[in-house]
């Protein structure tokens, strides 16, 4: 598959602070992309310099198969930060055309894309009214499609659910998916584990500056899974001990269990199975992101906090 964005080693300093510590990563032609980390973490600084906003010190940037121009490759992006980049006092038709014209699209066109997506996320009667007139949720739908209606092949979004209801995240949701379904990269930024587990395929979790961690979300929930199995049972057992697992805790004939090392899920079934107890549920547990992202930023910022104290 096609590499739309390689990141190589990229490094950034303000002032003797190093925002990004030699970075690396890809991202595939059409791929809903996780960029995770804790406030402060480099995330920002990182999208900046992919979008041409700042220039790294060193490393490579990468778009579209060759060496990024920010100046040429820029209409070929769509960013949504966090902050709203709205004009309070002008029309709402009126900014989304202006904000097409300078992405490249003739005004002709442009209000061909305007009226497709207003009535797409049913925004049709919000042309005349002013920016300032919007709610939050509406602030972020007009944010969203002035940033998608070019039609970029890279799209980044940061919190992108920020103030919307739960009809219209779906309603977002949706055309997210749809864009990546028709070939656009979509690089998606947030706080919200649970979305990110919904939404997608690949992520990079960056903390310090650094890179932790990078890969499938289920092959990051594999990496880090510990030998956990729920066990549901039509009856309560006779014996609950046995040196195959651990009982973590237990609620009628509902258990979680740990599997001892030298033990397999194999081990454990045949202890109930050998009871004649009737097994209704028997899957294995794998932590949430949640789970991984703090377990991962609370040791990092441990290691750092021990490197600063014995210098």
């Amino acid at each position: 598959m096609n590499k739309i964005l390689e990141i190589e080693n990229l490094v950034k300093y303000f002032s003797t602070q190093k925002a990004v510590d030699d970075i690396s990563f890809s991202i595939d032609q059409g791929n809903i992309f996780g960029l995770l980390g804790p406030n402060g973490a480099g995330k920002t600084t990182l999208i900046r310099m992919i979008t041409g906003i700042f220039y790294q010190d060193s490393g490579s940037i990468y778009f579209d198969g060759k060496k990024f121009d920010p100046i040429n490759d820029i209409t070929k992006i769509g960013y949504m930060p966090e902050e709203r980049g709205l004009y309070k006092k002008m029309k709402i038709g009126d900014h989304a055309l202006y904000l097409a014209q300078l992405k490249g699209l003739n005004k002709q066109e442009a209000t061909k894309k305007i009226k497709y997506w207003f009535e797409k996320l049913e925004m049709q009667s919000w042309w005349n009214k002013k920016v300032e007139d919007l709610s939050k949720g509406m602030s972020q739908k007009l944010q969203f499609v002035t940033t998608v209606l070019h039609e970029p092949k890279l799209i980044i979004l940061d919190e992108p659910f920020s103030g919307l209801d739960p009809l219209n995240a779906n309603l977002i949701k949706d055309e997210i998916y749809g864009l990546a379904q028709r070939g656009a990269t979509i690089i998606f930024s947030t706080h919200r584990m649970e979305q990110v587990e919904q939404i997608c395929n690949n992520i990079v979790l960056v903390n310090l500056g650094k890179k932790i961690l990078d890969g499938t979300v289920e092959e990051v929930k594999q990496q880090f899974k510990e030998n956990i199995y729920q066990i549901k049972l039509r009856e309560i057992p006779a014996s609950q001990n046995n040196p195959a697992f651990t009982i973590i805790s237990e609620n009628a004939n509902e258990f979680f269990v740990k599997i001892n090392e030298g033990f397999s899920s194999n081990d454990v079934l045949k202890n109930f199975i050998q009871q004649d107890c009737n097994i209704e549920l028997f899957k294995e547990v794998l932590p949430s992101l949640n789970e991984i992202f703090i377990k991962l930023v609370e040791g990092t910022n441990a290691t750092a906090r021990a490197f600063q104290n014995i210098n």
